[in-house]
């Protein structure tokens, strides 16, 4: 495995951000290498994806602190991305002591530049402290991003919606932004549209969106749901809805 030359290097440096992002993940024995010399020469996009590496224990074995540190790196040439996985390294302690003080810090910062990750994750954190006004902007804000984190923030939405916080219970409200999670592709969207479109008597679409679970959603999050459905007191439902996210035979009576 060769270095990569100073020449490489530099056309690097000179990349858009796109091209950078697409050469750092193409594949080859000196991956590994490339991104680390253009992680110690300064490449903050380098230095984020070797942060990765290191957290996940890709290509590289694992080692949380020093991931947490090219995080850092990143992060201090203004690399919202890296700010955001500071912020997970604070909240979740991976190679660093829990913070979340700090970890809400960093989502904030990294926020209010419009990462729609870190959005996300401010506003968790501001609905787990009972702060569910501002939680609800800040979901509505990453609900714009029409990716993942959009269809996440969306469910959120909803169920601020449904059980009234900061606003008042409004179901049709809770349905819609339901509809728009499961339809962006999140396994608890679909699964609480599923629930509300049962309870509107519309059983063959929510089962419809039940059966998507088993190829989306979690293994936790299906055995969790399947839980919630062995509580319902409405037979008929309780055992259609376990059938088809269990995938078995749904019953004709």
């Amino acid at each position: 495995m060769t270095d990569p030359s100073l020449s490489s290097l530099a056309e690097l440096s000179a990349m858009s951000a796109e091209a950078l992002a697409a050469r750092l993940a193409e594949p080859g024995a000196d991956r590994a290498a490339l991104i680390r010399v253009a992680a110690e020469a300064g490449v903050a996009q380098a230095q984020l994806v070797l942060g990765q590496m290191l957290l996940d224990g890709v290509e590289l074995p694992a080692e949380p602190k020093a991931a947490f540190g090219w995080f850092n790196r990143a992060a201090a040439q203004h690399d919202m991305f890296a700010l955001n996985m500071v912020g997970r390294c604070y909240e979740l302690g991976w190679g660093v002591a829990v913070d979340t003080a700090r970890a809400g810090e960093c989502y904030r910062v990294a926020a209010e530049h419009g990462l729609a990750e870190a959005q996300y994750n401010f506003a968790t954190q501001l609905a787990l402290r009972g702060e569910h006004g501002a939680a609800l902007d800040w979901f509505r804000r990453a609900a714009r991003n029409a990716g993942p984190i959009g269809a996440k923030a969306a469910n959120y939405i909803g169920s601020f919606h449904e059980d009234g916080w900061a606003v008042d219970p409004d179901r049709t409200e809770a349905l819609r932004h339901y509809r728009i999670a499961a339809e962006g592709g999140d396994f608890r969207g679909a699964f609480n549209l599923a629930r509300l479109l049962a309870g509107e008597g519309a059983m063959e679409e929510a089962l419809i969106w039940l059966g998507t679970l088993r190829e989306t959603a979690t293994p936790a999050f299906r055995e969790k749901a399947a839980d919630f459905l062995r509580r319902s007191t409405d037979e008929h439902w309780r055992e259609a809805a376990l059938a088809v996210l269990l995938d078995k035979e749904v019953p004709t009576c």
